[in-house]
């Protein structure tokens, strides 16, 4: 068996493999608790992924962004709630993001308790609000980007 698929439409968890030229022999080894036949189905999407595949597989392949996949295109609460992670293997790209975003909020804090300081968000206060938690959400997103890229580097970022 070849190493990669002729297949068109692989799944992330595929490309995942793919990615480190391992066979699915080869993936085995380093994926604890999933048979072959498993993984197959898996990457063809002919079986629900479960999280603790996902898991394995993150830790088996060094791509914590997988769980990040997961959550947000394969579990229907994510699907609702979780942030979509940025590209994280370009840490500087990650860098100019965290400053541009950054760059907005000290005047977003300014903005934010000019709209709150009644506890009432008024039509004319709308849109200036949505964009403020959307500037939130993207520091949010890229923070998150930033510890997937060090969890790849094997820096912990984890507080005690």
């Amino acid at each position: 068996m070849g190493k990669v698929s002729a297949s068109k439409k692989k799944s992330v968890y595929q490309l995942a493999r793919e990615e480190l030229d391992l066979t699915r022999a080869e993936a085995i080894d380093r994926l604890p608790g999933i048979s072959e036949s498993r993984l197959v189905k898996i990457e063809n999407g002919s079986v629900a992924i479960q999280p603790a595949d996902v898991v394995l597989m993150a830790e088996g392949y060094n791509k914590p962004e997988l769980r990040n996949h997961y959550c947000c295109y394969d579990c229907e609460i994510g699907k609702i709630d979780a942030q979509k992670t940025t590209n994280t293997e370009d840490v500087h790209k990650l860098l100019v993001d965290m400053a541009v975003s950054l760059k907005s909020v000290n005047h977003n804090k300014i903005r934010l308790m000019e709209i709150l300081n009644d506890e009432i968000v008024e039509d004319c206060e709308i849109i200036d609000f949505k964009q403020i938690l959307n500037d939130l959400d993207h520091i949010s997103a890229t923070i998150d980007s930033l510890k997937l890229w060090c969890e790849r580097k094997g820096i912990n970022t984890k507080s005690k």
